[in-house]
Order: C-alpha cells, then structure tokens, then sequence
C-alpha cells in the first residue's frame, strides 16, 4: 500500500497558527510515503512567508511534492510577478518546475498551472501535459500515475472564479494517456469524485482539498487528505480541523475498472465529508 497525504493553500501569511502544529503532527502522524502539496504556500509571496513555509517543510518526516499556487507569485510587486515570478519559490521551496516523484507502485508529476498575467485563474501548460503523458505512457501498467495542480480542472457550478482555458481537454488527455488520479487545490473546498467532464472511456479520480492552515475559509473547515493507495483500490480520508486538531471526517473508497473510477459504497461516511461549500 502507498500512503500519501494532500495539504493545499497554506498561506502564510494569512495563517491560523494554533493549527500549524497540530497539522504538522497529524501529516507525520499518518506516515505517508509522500506528502503532495499543491500549492499557495503564502499569502503574497514575501521572503518571510517564503522562510515561514521553508520551516514547515523540514518538520515533514515524509519525503514531498510540490507546485507552485498563484499567491506564491507577488501580486503587488510588478517587477518580481512579470519577470522574476518564481525567483522566490525556487529560492526557498525547490528549482523543480516539473517535478516528478518515482517509488514503488506510484509515479508523481507536478505541474505549474499559474498564470503571471492572468494571476488566478491559471493556464495548462502543453509542454508539460506531453512530458508527464510520456512518463505516465511509459510507466508499468500496475502504477499509479498522480498528477499535482494547484489549479483545479474541474469545478461545481457555483464556483465564482474562473476555470483554467482548455481545461476539460486537458484531463481528456490525462484520461487516454493513463492518469489515475489529480490532486488540486486553489478553492478552499473539499471535493473528492470521477471527474464529471470524463464522459468516454476512463474517468480519473480528482481529490480536491481545501486549505490547511488558512483563515480564509470558503463556508468549510481547514482540511487535507489522506490517500491510502493499492492495486486497483483508493481509500480517500478527509481530515478536519476541529477543537484545534486534525480528526478524521470519514474514508470514501473508489475503485478502479475498465470505465475508471467509481466509487464503491460509503466507507464511514464522516459528518462533513463530501459537503461542498455554497459560498
């Protein structure tokens, strides 16, 4: 089995901090074998923000995965957003743009979606859709293949901001290519479901959390995910900030077949999971 655990939208910066070391213990406590974060470390891509979220990553215990979100690049700061965009990101999280993660029974790639001229709705970038199509074409059969965006390729229709450009065709490649699952964040919301947009062939698993440690809520509590991964099974656990630590808000599983996706009975149907936020 392959753990991994899912954190978004941290925002330091914007931070409650009385959550930070209980999310912390509850990641490390959960021994993932990777800890995919995707994206929006801090609030206005400040070098303190930056060191703030440098910190956070030396308490994993696990090895991690990341991307940047589009508060990671500044917003105020004409000159960094349009010709240094990712001069801090790269200083204090990692120079990998795409990164990729290779472990037994999953392969991970990163993508960048952020978008310095359109600073929050995002873009797919081509270039490296092909290159983790290729890698995922050529990985064995029985491997996972996750991909990390911070932006979301799909969203429910309540949403207010606007879904990335070509977004529905980029995860009908990912489908035919052979990518199992995608991890994003960028809403500040929970959902966990077969992409909708999938109508032929093989429907991928998106897991879409809200914010770890934030203050900006969306109508729901700070969360992540935990991911237990094996052969053709994913148990998706949302965890829940209440009365200052991080519980279990109920285990969904979803099995994997010939169409995909689906998902197979309500394992501990928590109070709160699977909720989606109407603000």
């Amino acid at each position: 089995m392959t753990r991994v655990a899912h954190i978004s939208d941290l925002h330091f910066g914007r931070t409650d901090l009385e959550l930070l070391d209980p999310l912390i213990e509850a990641v490390n406590g959960a021994k993932p074998d990777l800890v995919a974060v995707t994206g929006d470390f801090t609030q206005r891509a400040r070098r303190s923000q930056y060191e703030q979220s440098r910190a956070f990553l030396e308490r994993l215990n696990a090895p991690w995965l990341a991307v940047p979100g589009n508060h990671d690049v500044s917003l105020d700061n004409l000159f960094l957003r349009f010709f240094r965009p990712y001069g801090r990101y790269r200083e204090h999280i990692t120079r990998e743009m795409f990164p990729v993660h290779h472990a037994d029974g999953l392969v991970a790639v990163g993508l960048n979606t952020v978008d310095r001229f359109r600073w929050q709705r995002g873009k797919v970038r081509w270039r490296q859709m092909r290159q983790a199509c290729k890698i995922f074409s050529e990985t064995d059969p029985d491997t996972i293949c996750m991909v990390l965006a911070h932006h979301p390729f799909e969203q429910d229709d309540d949403v207010k901001k606007s879904l990335m450009r070509d977004a529905d065709k980029a995860i009908e490649r990912f489908s035919e290519c052979g990518a199992h699952l995608v991890l994003s964040g960028h809403l500040h919301r929970w959902r966990a479901e077969p992409f909708l947009s999938r109508k032929n062939g093989r429907k991928v698993l998106q897991i879409h959390v809200g914010t770890g440690l934030s203050t900006r809520l969306r109508g729901q509590e700070n969360d992540f995910a935990i991911l237990d991964l094996e052969g053709s099974e994913a148990r998706v656990t949302r965890m829940v900030a209440r009365d200052r630590r991080f519980a279990s808000a109920g285990t969904r599983l979803f099995r994997f077949g010939e169409t995909g996706w689906r998902e197979d009975g309500k394992e501990d149907r928590g109070e709160g999971d699977g909720q989606r936020a109407t603000g």
